[in-house]
Formats: structure tokens, sequence, C-alpha cells
């Protein structure tokens, strides 16, 4: 059977307008709940659920999800793995990801890396999204300017209560034990300079243009160096390397990709 345009053009039509008469119709009734699945469902039918082809990482936090998200995205780069990044400190709406999902299967990617802010995950807007890895960078309440900790906590709940495949945790942050319970179907991943972090940064120097660490996987010691400068990317990079080594991503790509990302000095396309 041939599509025409105009047949597409029509099928597109209804979906908006069916879309919109049950999200009026379950904003009316209050149903929050009710109303999320039903976009979800709706967009996934829309775009064609391109994520089945795909794998999630999801990376929240107060700080660093950007400069994480963008060390992962340069890791699998160097690893030879098409990959996609969508990456803000700002909220992203569930519309917009599901969007973004569509044109990175389209442009063939294995991979999406995505930034989780507190604001989108109360939105839901990974709802019935597979996870194949959740991480969080830190949890830092000083920065936050209008969320109460407990609320930020639940938030960030959401999407380790996804039951993500793989749990990445950062045993040096003082609220390390606010997220202890969470765990991957497949594995939980620690980073820091805590002795029993499975990603351990051993020792690092901070220079006035980067930064470098040696960290351990195993038994196996290698260097990472980076052009972002303060004591945080230190950490960040332990992150990315925490998802890497879930990835099965060798040390010698891991450090690659980490060098390789210059947010002065390049464009990072979507994919």
């Amino acid at each position: 059977m041939n599509i025409t345009k105009s047949d597409i053009y029509i099928l597109t039509y209804f979906f908006k307008m069916c879309y919109t008469k049950v999200m009026e119709k379950s904003k009316n009734s209050g149903a929050k709940t009710k109303t999320g699945k039903l976009k979800a469902k709706f967009l996934g039918t829309y775009y064609g659920h391109p994520i089945k082809d795909m794998k999630l990482i999801c990376i929240t936090g107060t700080t660093g999800k950007v400069e994480v998200a963008n060390y992962v995205h340069e890791i699998l780069k160097a690893a030879g793995q098409p990959v996609a990044i969508l990456a803000s400190d700002n909220q992203i709406k569930m519309g917009a990801l599901h969007k973004f999902l569509s044109t990175a299967w389209k442009a063939g990617a294995n991979y999406v890396v995505v930034t989780a802010p507190a604001k989108s995950l109360e939105k839901d807007v990974f709802l019935d999204l597979p996870v194949h890895i959740a991480a969080i960078t830190n949890y830092v309440p000083a920065s936050l300017s209008d969320k109460q900790p407990e609320d930020y906590i639940s938030a960030e709940s959401t999407l380790f209560n996804m039951n993500p495949d793989f749990v990445i945790l950062n045993r040096d942050d003082a609220n390390y034990q606010d997220f202890i319970d969470f765990a991957g179907k497949d594995g939980t991943i620690t980073y820091g300079s805590d002795r029993f972090s499975n990603i351990q940064i051993l020792k690092s120097k901070l220079y006035k243009k980067g930064a470098e660490a040696e960290l351990t996987i195993g038994n196996t010691n290698f260097t990472v160096a980076t052009f972002l400068a303060g004591e945080p990317v230190i950490s960040y990079m332990a992150c990315a390397t925490a998802i890497a080594d879930a990835l099965h991503v060798t040390p010698e790509k891991i450090a690659e990709g980490i060098g390789n990302y210059d947010p002065e000095g390049l464009t990072i396309p979507e994919i």
C-alpha cells in the first residue's frame, strides 16, 4: 500500500486532535498521573517508540549534569558508538524529549544521553521510557532556590524508581545515605575518593585551565584530564567514568573521550 503525503497529514492531524481532547478531559478531572501516562503513550505512538532501539542514559543532580553528559557523549564517540545528547540545566519537556529521541533514532544513534533536572522529573517526562543508566552527580541544597530538600529528593526518586539497569551513585556526596537504597537491576556502581568506591579517585591536580585525576577501576589505574577547571570537575570525571564502565568502555577510550571535551572550542551537535 502506498502512503501519500496527504495520508500522513491526515494521520498526524488525527493524532493531535485525539491527544488534545484526551488531555483536556484528563486535566479537567484532575487526574495528573493518568494524564501523564496518556501523554507519554500518545507521544510514544506518534513517534514510533524509537527508544526501543537505543539505550537511555539519564544524568541528574544539582550541579555538573551538563558536564558529565558531555563527557559521556565524547567517551562514546571515542569508543566508536553513535550517540546523541540532550544536555541542559533547564527543564526538559516531555514533548521535546520524545521529539529528540525520534531525531536521534533517525540519525542512527545507539545511545542517548539526557540530563534530568529535578523540575523535569517532577513532571514525569521520562514516564514509561526504559532507563538503561540513571546517574546522580551530587546533591547540593545550597544551590536550590525554590525547592525544599525533601521535595528535591522525592523528585530524584522518580528516576531511580523506574528500575534502571544500572544506577551510578556518588559515595563522596554528603547526602549519599539519602540515595544508598537505590539499586540497578544489573548493578550499582559508586564513585568517589572513598576507598569503598567502585571507581576510586586516588589523587588529583587542579590547574588554571584544567584538571586531572588518577582513577582506578578494579586493579587498573589510569589518568584522566580535562580542559574544565575547579575541584568539582574531579568528581564529574569520575561520574562519567562510572557510566562508561557500566557500558564496558575501556579506560583508554574513557581518558580519550574526557580529554576531547573542550566547551570553549567545540560546538556539540545532537549526534
